[in-house]
């Protein structure tokens, strides 16, 4: 579990584009699924897409205003929810109790790794419809996790970024660590040094794996920060999101840079 139903973002950064569009809508999958979304747009765009993947309690307010906040940098961004095979289409429509764990279990051990890629999938068609622009995937916790696996090739994604990603196994289902030799698309993490719930040798762990793997990524780990220490009222470590807002602005920057010189992202 990650943050509360009143948790929000940490504000950095004053806006610097106008939006187009902030709102919710609504993506169907492969298999014809609806499932919620939200998107916020930029009147002119001036880097990649984010697909933000948020926590297991799925789309909240915490990640609508962190959508908000990255097209308020030029970046579009497009927050998808788990849990419109299960819990309907409108996550607004759910009781306020759906993100206690006894509740959301039931919801949570239902996904399966083909339904959240046919999910990923439709994010990033939506992403890339206007203009079949580059799409970097941004997640939190277990969008973390979901982000490192979204660095496959079959996503075509120019980078994946996570928040304290979980990324060794879960009641034997491989995490990033045990997929490593398959991903390609540079990854950004970051970790508390204080998590609780991801061990340092777990994040070792998946270094070497990327490594070997020949996987471009970057981690920092900030040693006092906890596991959610990206939000606006954890004040303690406000340096340690500081830092990691604008090296991630700074990762999307650079993508941005690499398609306008002719690179080519992992």
């Amino acid at each position: 579990m990650c943050y509360e139903a009143d948790a929000a973002p940490p504000v950095f950064t004053p806006a610097t584009h106008a939006l187009a569009e902030a709102a919710d809508l609504t993506l169907t999958s492969a298999d014809g699924t609806a499932f919620g979304a939200f998107l916020a747009r930029p009147e002119h765009p001036a880097g990649p897409a984010v697909l933000v993947l948020p926590d297991n309690k799925g789309l909240s307010a915490f990640y609508r205003q962190t959508a908000v906040r990255l097209a308020e940098q030029g970046f579009p961004a497009l927050v998808l929810d788990y849990y419109g095979r299960t819990a309907g289409a409108d996550p607004k429509d759910r009781a306020p109790e759906f993100g206690e764990l006894p509740n959301l279990l039931p919801h949570l051990l239902a996904l399966t790794p083909e339904g959240l890629d046919a999910d990923l999938a439709a994010g990033i068609r939506r992403l890339r419809a206007p203009g079949g622009g580059e799409v970097v995937a941004l997640g939190f916790c277990f969008g973390g996790r979901q982000a490192f696996r979204a660095a496959a090739p079959r996503f075509g994604l120019a980078g994946a970024v996570g928040f304290y990603g979980y990324p060794d196994t879960i009641n034997g289902a491989p995490g990033p660590t045990q997929l490593a030799a398959g991903l390609s698309a540079p990854i950004l993490a970051f970790w508390g040094g204080a998590d609780e719930h991801i061990p340092s040798s777990a994040v070792a762990a998946f270094d070497a794996a990327l490594t070997d793997a020949g996987c471009e990524h970057e981690f920092m780990t900030f040693p006092q920060a906890p596991h959610n220490y990206f939000e606006l009222t954890a004040v303690q470590h406000r340096d340690a999101a500081r830092e990691s807002w604008f090296r991630l602005l700074g990762f999307l920057s650079e993508r941005t840079t690499r398609r306008a010189s002719g690179g080519h992202p992992r």
